[in-house]
């Protein structure tokens, strides 16, 4: 494959990608596209090679909050992973890019085909499994700055560079609070130099104080990943 940046495929067994690799498509995400849409059939799983997918919990009176972020590191269709045909969730690209996708037939009959490959993604679940539950505990026990900090941190390690193209709005939804409050968050994060904001685009500036400022609402995730998926700790 060439240039394949996706971190799950890089790491797999040559025998394994080749289970892969005839059926895999590179397409194009574009911002706002649904990939996974709630309780309808996925089709396809999505091994993201540029962008970010977020992860939407959606209620039955139409609430959502995002309890997730894929980038690079993963990929989107985890229920046919664990044996399931659809998911009440959302899976909408929150910033665009390319993704290598597979259909799901093919993606199934690869993991049959060899418990190595079947291993390595099970492993990925389980550290998905940790980045839910952490943001789970950020949200019922961090405050919005930390959270908001958390969130600025986890796109900055699926992006290449230091701008972040989103809005105050989407930032709302995704962390659940309200607007107001949070563009005056956004504000703050500005005037002490953290980051820069412009229509459209959030710029890191300082990701040594964001750290601080995350404290433990962020790392678990990322230090787990590296130790079940075994690869040097990098920026994602």
């Amino acid at each position: 494959m060439h240039d394949c940046r996706n971190r799950l495929l890089a790491a797999l067994a040559p025998a394994d990608l080749a289970l892969l690799e005839p059926h895999l498509e590179l397409v194009t995400l574009a911002l706002g596209e649904m990939v996974i849409a709630p309780d309808e059939p996925i089709t396809h799983v999505h091994f993201i090679q540029q962008g970010i997918v977020s992860c939407i919990g959606v209620a039955t009176d139409g609430e959502r909050i995002e309890f997730a972020v894929v980038g690079r590191e993963g990929l989107v269709g985890l229920p046919l992973l664990m044996g399931a045909d659809r998911t009440p969730d959302e899976g909408l690209v929150q910033m665009s890019g390319l993704a290598w996708a597979i259909p799901k037939d093919a993606f199934l009959g690869a993991m049959r085909s060899s418990p190595c490959l079947h291993g390595h993604l099970l492993r990925y679940a389980q550290a998905h499994h940790v980045l839910v539950a952490s943001t789970a505990l950020a949200n019922g026990r961090y405050k919005v700055d930390a959270r908001l900090a958390r969130w600025l941190l986890m796109c900055h390690d699926r992006v290449d560079g230091d701008v972040l193209p989103t809005t105050h709005q989407f930032l709302s939804l995704m962390l659940g609070v309200d607007r107001s409050g949070l563009t005056t968050i956004v504000r703050r994060f500005v005037r002490e130099g953290l980051i820069e904001s412009r229509r459209g685009t959030i710029t890191i500036v300082d990701r040594t104080r964001l750290l601080m400022l995350a404290g433990a609402a962020y790392g678990r995730p990322e230090a787990e990943y590296e130790r079940l998926l075994g690869q040097e700790p990098t920026s994602i």
